[in-house]
């Protein structure tokens, strides 16, 4: 039997080129719903934001739509065609190109360096993969060893940037035995790597998040398959996932914003109030449709669901856009 970190263990059972989850020929799409699945709203705001970027960067000559984390290309696929000659439009994703995508969308392992434009990661992060400790009775975090099968065991005490990280970012509390932590330093490089490949413009993570003042206690790492939650076993059947600490991902010295969804896309202009009810006297068909357009538009912002999802928006070397520069909590971060 063959014990490994999480990590590798994770990086095999998502991304390995032999029977990995992000390579399965139905993609993510046949597994879970994110909210580019949920409703079209989702691409709309994502496309009016990205219009308020190419206004904030003066209309630049060329201007990049970067989709990073892309699936199936649902996202950069509805958008790919918004500014006629002028968008590059890049899905950033390990699994091969999908049948079907626009021409025009560039596929790549990896986000282009130099771009002016929008940098999108919708659901990215908590599929980047890491490791995870757990407290042993004398409170020491400790590496937790799995399996193919998922078995587990507790292994060495954590070093490195790693041990490092987790006094930084985890807090002790009443280092309870049994506490488990999830140790984001990869994903930190990850989004780094991401914001400093661009030249100027909007850099916008979306996921299940938590901060420092509210860590789970015994993590979040967890399965899904065929629409299901399952126990998170490394074997290439599931996608495997944890939420992502968005206050240590930050890159320091950018202008941020930590946000939910639901502000987010209200400022972007998703609306899920109900039509009004004289509509279904004077256009009953409207109404349905405006009432179906309200339902989806509940959903994506709903605070105990996709609503709740935090969003990190960093400008980089750009003003901030005009439908999020009303959202409190902008500030310039530092080292």
């Amino acid at each position: 039997m063959t014990w490994m970190r999480w990590r590798p263990a994770m990086e095999g059972a998502l991304y390995g080129s032999q029977g990995g989850f992000y390579h399965r020929p139905e993609g993510p799409a046949g597994h879970f719903r994110t909210s580019v699945h949920a409703s079209p709203q989702y691409a709309a705001a994502v496309g009016r934001l990205l219009l308020e970027v190419d206004e904030a960067l003066g209309h630049p000559e060329e201007i990049a739509l970067i989709d990073v984390g892309a699936g199936r290309g649902e996202l950069v696929g509805a958008l790919c065609e918004l500014l006629p000659g002028r968008l590059r439009a890049y899905g950033v994703e390990l699994a091969a190109r999908p049948g079907g995508l626009p021409q025009q969308v560039r596929w790549t392992e990896r986000v282009p360096q130099g771009a002016v434009g929008l940098l999108f990661a919708n659901e990215w992060l908590d599929n980047v993969p890491l490791a995870i400790a757990e407290r042993d009775e004398d409170g020491v975090p400790r590496y937790v060893e799995v399996t193919v099968t998922g078995e587990e065991r507790l292994g060495p005490p954590l070093t490195g940037a790693d041990a490092e990280w987790a006094q930084r970012w985890w807090p002790e509390g009443d280092r309870t035995q049994g506490e488990r932590l999830e140790l984001g330093g990869t994903r930190d490089a990850a989004w780094a790597a991401a914001v400093g490949a661009l030249d100027r413009g909007l850099a916008v993570a979306v996921d299940y998040a938590h901060r420092k003042s509210d860590r789970p206690i015994f993590g979040t790492l967890t399965g899904f398959r065929d629409g299901r939650e399952v126990p998170p076993v490394p074997d290439g059947s599931c996608d495997l996932t944890a939420h992502v600490a968005l206050d240590s991902v930050a890159v320091p010295g950018v202008h941020s914003l930590w946000t939910t969804q639901r502000d987010a896309l209200r400022a972007l202009g998703v609306d899920g109030s109900r039509p009004p009810l004289a509509l279904a006297s004077s256009d009953p068909a409207g109404y349905v449709r405006a009432l179906a357009a309200a339902g989806e538009a509940a959903e994506l912002t709903a605070t105990a669901g996709l609503g709740g999802f935090g969003w990190l928006v960093q400008a980089v070397r750009m003003p901030v856009p005009r439908s999020l520069a009303g959202l409190a909590g902008w500030q310039t971060l530092g080292a």
